[in-house]
């Protein structure tokens, strides 16, 4: 095996994994250790690696050939392909060691000893050629708040507390790594962990990025996190989910619940939420986004592209600009047309987007469903689509993945799920 006499574990996460012929196949999302019997130190059998539609495998470590700072190669490009499930003498690095509070012997004598945070645990080959924990990198506690505790290496025998009961986990250096990867690839990552654990790092991530990973998890695991906290925590994740998606994770509480959470949500967060929960579900209406980016027709063309430029629209609102009368909040004026981002990518900066607008094709009507919908999408190739009221205001857009959220089945994103079905 080509690799550092040591190799830090946490360090791993992220990195692509690939076979012995180059092709990728994963990412590593965790390292699995076993725990050993009297107090020899736990041996790390293997990496836990997540492949196309987020399956989570072993990967046995004597089936590496290669780990550093860029990637994972294997020996083989053999694997099996069943889900990793942890065993019970076996403990994960992220999920169960990651932010451990532990207590660190001196090195000699009779020193006071110290507590720390576990930042990362590295291994070493030994003689038997099994692959050890040998060293911990924490954080040492100060017990002052303006004062951060210096960053040490402890031999493994000096740390206690480190593979004792979870109750002292913090969630600060879980976050930091969990911050590098796709909104997406988090909610995969949170339902690995248990549900306590789950609900503890999810309550610790900023209100926006907890809004995103919400959007990507599970009915029933929104539900158990937001419910998890407290109200007017609930409310302001509630205010930066897209108001579809808000709404669809609120239709899944008690009416009662509804009523608190809207109502502590700030008055115009809310309204465009208690507009969507209005429709009929399966409708247009009631899965379309209220936010879609609305010009007037005397926008120029630099300014459309410069709203759909902003990083924080997702691809399918960024595809096209509706044009509308004012005002541009939704319900707009009289509804002119749209124009697709490679139209604006042809024509001068100052050219008017209102001279450029496709109105050949109808918009919906709140109570279009989702088989027209989706056949109208096809038949004109469109990532999003109009929907307007009996006056020709714009409502909103319905864009692709609205409509494959609401058609494929609705524990799709829940990966037990998806296991019991590929079984």
């Amino acid at each position: 095996m080509t690799m550092g006499t040591r190799v830090y574990l946490a360090r791993l996460a992220g990195l692509p994994v690939f076979d012995p012929n180059g092709d990728r196949v994963g990412r590593v999302r965790d390292a699995v250790v076993r725990l050993r019997t009297t107090n020899r130190p736990p041996q790390v059998v293997g990496l836990v690696a997540e492949m196309a539609l987020r399956r989570r495998i072993f990967l046995p470590i004597g089936r590496i050939t290669s780990m550093d700072a860029e990637a994972v190669v294997l020996a083989t490009g053999s694997l099996n392909l069943r889900r990793f499930e942890k065993r019970p003498n076996e403990l994960l690095i992220l999920e169960d060691l990651l932010d451990r509070r532990v207590t660190v012997q001196p090195e000699q004598g009779d020193g006071p000893e110290h507590s720390a945070t576990v930042l990362d645990l590295g291994m070493e080959l030994n003689r038997n050629t099994e692959w050890i924990i040998t060293r911990v990198a924490v954080r040492e506690h100060t017990g002052r708040l303006t004062r951060r505790g210096h960053v040490y290496q402890a031999e493994y025998d000096r740390v206690r507390g480190l593979v004792g009961p979870a109750d002292a986990q913090g969630t600060a250096n879980l976050i930091a790594l969990l911050d590098q990867m796709r909104p997406a690839d988090v909610a995969n990552a949170l339902q690995d962990l248990p549900d306590a654990r789950r609900n503890e790092v999810a309550a610790a991530m900023n209100d926006r990025r907890l809004a995103d990973v919400l959007e990507e998890l599970p009915e029933h695991d929104q539900v158990e996190i937001l419910v998890a906290l407290e109200r007017e925590r609930a409310a302001d994740v509630l205010e930066r989910m897209d108001p579809d998606d808000a709404a669809d994770l609120l239709a899944e509480l008690p009416k009662t619940e509804q009523a608190v959470l809207l109502d502590l949500m700030e008055p115009e967060e809310a309204a465009p939420v208690r507009q969507l929960m209005s429709y009929r579900p399966g409708t247009a209406g009631s899965v379309m986004t209220s936010e879609p980016v609305i010009l007037t027709p005397d926008a120029t063309v630099a300014e459309a592209l410069a709203r759909i430029r902003n990083a924080e629209l997702s691809p399918v609102i960024a595809a096209q600009v509706f044009v509308a009368r004012a005002p541009n909040a939704t319900p707009t004026g009289r509804y002119l047309g749209m124009v697709h981002f490679q139209r604006l990518l042809r024509e001068p900066p100052a050219s008017m987007v209102g001279a450029l607008v496709d109105s050949g094709i109808d918009p919906l009507r709140t109570d279009t469903g989702l088989l027209e919908i989706t056949r109208r999408m096809a038949t004109y190739d469109l990532v999003a689509m109009p929907v307007v009221d009996s006056t020709n205001r714009l409502l909103g857009a319905v864009t692709v993945d609205d409509v494959l959220d609401h058609s494929l089945p609705r524990d799709w994103r829940d990966r037990d799920a998806q296991d019991e079905g590929a079984a």
